[in-house]
């Protein structure tokens, strides 16, 4: 059974690929062109037209203390329709924004989300016999990126069960599976969401079947204090990583912190916060200026050099 932290942290690598941030948003609204779910809304996605969203709406708009219950209140029946429409209506995404700064919202989208999403996860695991808690992030991503059981099966022929081929062997090949059903889709936009396995994998290979903290997923701190809320971090401080060239690659405001102090020392570099070739090249350029150790890393040394 997972504790309560390794739940927390399960649900923090879904919502860091929902929002990029540990907490999730609660305010976040979007719309991509070419989505399925339409507009999608909350700290881990919730969408328009799978019904979902009218049902958190409702939630919401019947708590007590909601305080913009009676602004949403009249979408709700067009939302429980499914009216595609709404994607562009400017005063509902703008009254959810508001909404998700409501203390009431939260609490609701942290009971609708765990009601919806990670109460089907638990029985999951125990359909598939898995019990790690990587096992359990890699299902509660699919519970809400979508085609859980379509992928399950498709392992389950390919691979064997759980049970048969072990737990770890089992997951590598559902994320393996997942992540080429994703990069072959027909649909560009989900081609683009395999970087969510590629996360998972890199867990996998480093090991942290027990989400041991503190983790970095997709260039995201994720410590206990990021989890009880008491800080917000959707990158690291620059003191807190050695930042270097990885796959995938180091993003966040550390590294767009360190790439306008290469600039200010006329390092030529492009202000995008990842940490990609252009930016291992620029810092090499900059230890070979200041004789420093070169590695292309941004460590102690070399930052207190960038920073001062």
């Amino acid at each position: 059974m997972l504790t309560d932290l390794q739940k927390k942290t399960a649900q923090a690598i879904v919502q860091i690929f929902e929002t990029s941030k540990v907490q999730g948003d609660y305010a976040a609204v979007t719309l991509l062109a070419g989505d399925s779910g339409h507009l999608t809304y909350g700290k881990a996605q919730t969408t328009l037209a799978s019904g979902n969203l009218a049902l958190l709406i409702g939630d919401y708009c019947r708590a007590p203390g909601a305080a913009f219950a009676a602004d949403l209140l009249p979408f709700l029946p067009r939302l429980e329709q499914r009216d595609l429409s709404l994607d562009n209506d400017r005063t509902l995404r703008s009254v959810l924004r508001e909404a998700g700064e409501d203390s009431v919202m939260h609490s609701i989208q942290d009971s609708f989300f765990d009601r919806i999403y990670w109460q089907p996860t638990v029985k999951s695991l125990e359909f598939i016999g898995g019990s790690k808690p990587l096992t359990a992030a890699a299902v509660y991503d699919s519970r809400i990126h979508g085609a859980w059981h379509a992928i399950r099966d498709r392992t389950i022929e390919a691979h064997g069960s759980l049970a048969a081929i072990g737990e770890e062997a089992w997951v590598a090949a559902y994320l393996a599976t997942r992540r080429n059903w994703l990069e072959t889709h027909s649909n560009s936009l989900l081609q683009k969401t395999a970087y969510r396995m590629v996360a998972l994998q890199t867990l996998v290979e480093n090991g942290a079947w027990d989400l041991p903290l503190p983790l970095t997923v997709r260039g995201v701190h994720i410590d206990e204090a990021a989890l009880d809320g008491h800080v917000r971090v959707s990158a690291a401080d620059p003191a807190e990583r050695v930042l270097k060239l990885t796959r995938p690659m180091m993003r966040g405001d550390d590294v767009l912190a360190v790439q306008k102090a290469l600039k200010k020392h006329k390092i030529e570099v492009d202000t995008d916060s990842f940490f990609g070739t252009d930016t291992e090249k620029a810092v090499i350029r900059f230890q070979i200026a200041k004789g420093l150790t070169v590695d292309g890393a941004v460590g102690p040394a070399t930052l207190a050099a960038l920073l001062g």
